[in-house]
């Protein structure tokens, strides 16, 4: 979800930007759930790759409007189950983070603009819808068997 949240802050694309706004109001609303790895990349996204950069007193006022947001903090266990997700699925080490994350919320959606939507991978028993910002649904199943 880290580009997904930059879109709710990026003009160039006026149409992801209100999906994306939409998105940011819900999670505001409780309805949704960020990890921390989630805001770790957003925030580093806005200091580093963001032109013109905001100036780090901005990016700490938007991370305080998200603090109604519920969020999964990361600890040993998450970093365990990523360390596995990346292994049996190649995926980037931050991306099977946030999976973990997702796991561990008992999401049943991950919207994202990162993920790769051909490919199966980690997530829970039950089944996850993954949407993009063009509200295209991917369907996947976990292929494990211990968790």
């Amino acid at each position: 979800m880290p580009k997904s949240l930059v879109s709710a802050y990026d003009v160039s694309a006026p149409a992801k930007q209100r999906i994306a706004q939409a998105l940011l109001g819900r999670a505001i609303a409780g309805e949704l759930t960020l990890s921390t790895q989630v805001l770790a990349e957003f925030a580093s996204t806005l200091l580093h790759k963001l032109s013109p950069k905001p100036a780090p007193e901005q990016v700490s006022a938007i991370l305080d409007a998200f603090a109604p947001i519920p969020s999964v903090a990361s600890d040993a266990d998450m970093v365990r189950r990523a360390v596995q997700a990346h292994a049996a699925y190649g995926l980037h080490f931050c991306d099977a983070m946030i999976i973990a994350a997702a796991e561990r919320a008992g999401s049943r959606t991950i919207w994202s603009e990162d993920m790769n939507p051909a490919r199966t991978i980690l997530v829970s028993p039950s089944p996850i819808l993954f949407t993009d910002l063009s509200n295209e649904l991917r369907f996947f199943r976990d292929l494990t068997q211990d968790r």
